[in-house]
């Protein structure tokens, strides 16, 4: 049930970012372009998103498992960190360099666009790359013997 619970859920959120054009590259772009032509259409969709997602975040911090049964594990860290601040700024920096985000990415994907093949294929390098600088950055060092000790 949690499958195709996901699959609708998934399928809805696909259909919503197609339906608002954050899909569209040029619509995403026209839309940054504050100095330029802004569109400013996504603004409204990123204001529901926020609305519902406000709502639902209240509702499911109240409860310790899902409404599906699954155990609740939602956000608890609160700090700005070196991290978050360089996830941002290569987050913002794809999406308007490219005029995608990772979820439209994926539905333009699907739609057979090719710009989103070669922004998918960047995506996942870039984190390919970051799972292995942040494992030699987080493994133990590596203990060696000293010469002569037994």
């Amino acid at each position: 049930m949690t499958n195709l619970t996901s699959f609708v859920c998934g399928l809805i959120f696909g259909l919503g970012l197609i339906l608002a054009g954050m899909a569209n590259p040029a619509k995403v772009i026209a839309f940054l372009d504050l100095a330029g032509a802004w569109d400013p259409s996504l603004a409204l969709v990123m204001g529901g998103a926020i609305a519902v997602a406000s709502g639902a975040f209240a509702f499911a911090g109240k409860r310790a498992r899902s409404i599906l049964g699954a155990p609740m594990q939602l956000p608890t860290r609160r700090d700005i960190d070196p991290r978050l601040i360089i996830g941002s700024v290569a987050f913002g920096a794809g999406w308007g360099l490219a005029g995608f985000c990772p979820g439209p990415a994926l539905v333009a994907l699907g739609a057979g666009l090719p710009k989103a093949v070669i922004f998918v294929g960047a995506m996942l390098v870039g984190m390919l790359a970051y799972e292995l600088i942040n494992r030699a950055l987080t493994a133990p060092p590596v203990s060696r013997p000293q010469p002569g000790a037994h």
